[in-house]
Formats: structure tokens, sequence, C-alpha cells
């Protein structure tokens, strides 16, 4: 069984969970059993993939900026929770243009303030925390070559956005080595570890810049998708990859003696390097899978700068967590265009989203469990 079924009954916070990647994060552990501590801002768009998956209420649901340091504080002190998966950020390269205060104070600050929580929970060796911060594959400091980034590469950033997840790895970091030291004598109390995604896809993505919403919504109203950067090369990867390598970490991190316990505390968590393409060719299997459409290059020389080429080397995933990607790029495409299809025919009818989303995650677990005994 997937996970070993060890989150059954676990108390797990999951910030950010109203967002994209966060609602499908909090549904797979509702459906593993766990019990999910939700913080998270009030959903920003329509028809918002928490709105669907969670019309029934979440175990426990906060509506709390992770800017404010003590009502984070007093929900963390409250439900002690023993997994937290940390996923609240301000996610967009463009808006980090527009209002980079709020960038930096979210991604970076919010990150301490998350983190000075969990300090002041008293956790200790009989009641351990296992913490993981989801930052970006943007962390890196990039040199625009076709070399894949590999965890002990030099983190930086370019834009304001990749700058301040470059800063929350620092945050992490400084906070593990100056409050959660590894003693000798016992496993940490805390153990708090960074991971890095690819380019994630899949349904119930509304988000403004988003390269897949744009098409959608493009295809959906039978006009052209505008491609700003057609050329750009990006690790593609369906949503529930890069989340069964985190739920994978948080299950092997929690067992002090494992291996990977003892490695660098820093994740990639990245498609096979087949699935990294150019976003004219994403653009393009959308159309084929939607059944019609076209795209025109919309690229001028005062669009923001944004990376060129990015690719994720995963080798460490895959040897200390035995994880490995499960969807190639076709599945993942197909299974985020089956999602959106669904939602315009039924007239986004959150029961049968709702359905589909549950059926993506057992598909994807059936797929895994396949894929491990071939």
């Amino acid at each position: 069984m997937l996970f070993e079924n060890f989150y059954h009954g676990k108390r797990v916070l999951v910030t950010g969970h109203t967002g994209f990647k966060g609602a499908w994060l909090a549904k797979w552990l509702e459906m593993l059993g766990a019990q999910v501590i939700g913080i998270g801002l009030e959903p920003e768009y329509e028809h918002s993939l928490h709105s669907i998956a969670f019309s029934s209420n979440l175990h426990h649901h906060y509506v709390i900026d992770i800017r404010d340091a003590d009502a984070l504080r007093k929900c963390v002190q409250k439900h002690k929770p023993e997994i937290v998966f940390h996923l609240a950020a301000q996610a967009l390269v463009r808006r980090s243009y527009r209002d980079p205060l709020l960038t930096i104070e979210t991604n970076v600050t919010g990150t301490a303030n998350l983190l000075h929580a969990v300090n002041e929970s008293d956790h200790s060796n009989e009641s351990p925390c296992t913490v993981i911060i989801a930052t970006s594959d943007k962390c890196y400091e990039n040199r625009e070559t076709h070399d894949a980034y590999r965890e002990d590469d030099r983190v930086g950033g370019h834009d304001i956005y990749s700058m301040s997840k470059g800063c929350a790895e620092l945050v992490a970091s400084a906070w593990r080595r100056s409050f959660f030291p590894e003693n000798t004598s016992s496993k940490r109390c805390v153990n708090i570890a960074t991971v890095r995604a690819g380019n994630v896809i899949g349904g119930g993505d509304w988000s403004e810049d988003r390269i897949v919403v744009d098409c959608v919504r493009s295809l959906a109203t039978n006009k052209p998708i505008s491609v700003r950067n057609p050329q750009s090369i990006r690790p593609w990867q369906h949503v529930l990859e890069p989340l069964s390598g985190y739920l994978q970490l948080g299950y092997t991190l929690s067992d002090g003696s494992h291996p990977a316990s003892r490695c660098s505390p820093t994740w990639n968590f990245g498609p096979n390097q087949s699935s990294a393409r150019p976003v004219h060719e994403l653009c393009e299997r959308l159309i084929h899978h939607w059944g019609s459409g076209q795209w025109e290059s919309s690229s001028n020389q005062f669009n923001p700068h944004e990376a060129k080429y990015l690719k994720l080397a995963i080798e460490k995933a895959r040897h200390y967590l035995n994880w490995n990607p499960v969807w190639d790029f076709e599945s993942s495409i197909k299974q985020t265009v089956d999602w959106y299809k669904l939602a315009y025919k039924t007239s986004f009818d959150s029961n049968s989203l709702n359905a589909m989303t549950e059926t993506q995650i057992q598909q994807y677990i059936a797929d895994s469990t396949e894929l491990s005994l071939s």
C-alpha cells in the first residue's frame, strides 16, 4: 500500500490548502484517513478546487494569512500537528513584479512565521514533528543551460518570486540548524525538509498567468491561445507527481532511522527528462486532447524576464525514497484536459468534479502500484 497507511489518523497541517496544489494534497490526505488541519486564505478564484473538493468540511479549516504570526502560532499550538506541509505562498512570477513586498512577506517571512510557530509548540522526541516546505524549481540560480539542477546547486533568483523562494530555502536551513540541531543521543524532535517541484499542471487551477489555465479558457471560448514564451523549456508534471513525493518524504522522514533522514534536507521532485518540453509543445498537445483550437505567439521584448531553460535532477529521490514519476508528459496532459472538459461539460458541477478528483487520485495510486511491481 502506498505510504503503508502511515497517514491514517495522523494530525496533518496543510498551509495553503485553499490553493491549487494545497487542495489536491488536502483531498489526498483526507482519502488517506488523515486528520487534516487547513490554514489558508479564502479561495481567490471562482470554481476553486478547494470549494469543489471540500463541499463537506475538513476536520479543521482556518482562514489565516501566514503573515499573521500570532494567529498562526495559536493554531499550531492548539493542534500540535505531527506532519506539516507548508504550501502557502504567493506563487506567481508576474504578480511578484507588481507586488514584490507582498511576495517577500508571504514567501520569506511567512515561512519564518510557520517555523517559529512549530518551534513554540513544544514538540519533543516523544512527540516529534516533520515539516515539509514547498519552495520551487525556480529557487536555483538559473544559468540558462540544458543541465538539470541538483539539490546541492546554488540557490538564487533573477526575479522577485524566484529570489523569495531561494530565501525561503535559507530560512528553512537556518531554522533547522539553529533550533533543531541533530542530537547525537536521539533524533530531532522537529525534522525540516524543503521540496522543489517542476511546473505542475492538473485540473482545478484557475490562477492568472498560468499557461494551462490560459489555454483552457481560450479553448473553451474558441479563441486562439496567446503564448508569451513558446520556446521556453519546462519540466512539466501532473500535480499528483510532486505531491506523492511530498507524502513519501513525510512518511520516510518520520522514521528517524531511515537513511533519508540523514541526507541533505533538500529534495527535487521533477518529471523524467523526456517531459521537459517547450511551451509550444504543451499547447499543441492540450489542443490535441481538447479536440480543437490553435495557438499564436505573443512574445515581445517588454515581457518581464522568465527563464528559458529549467530542468530538475531527481536521482536523489529515486535512490533514497524509491520515488519515481508515474505519469508521463502525454498522460499528464490527458488527465488535465479530462478534468477541465468535465468542468465545462457539467457547468462546474461540484459533485462531478469532486468524483473526478478522487478518481484521478485513485488512478494515480493504481498506476504507481503497478509501476512498482513491474
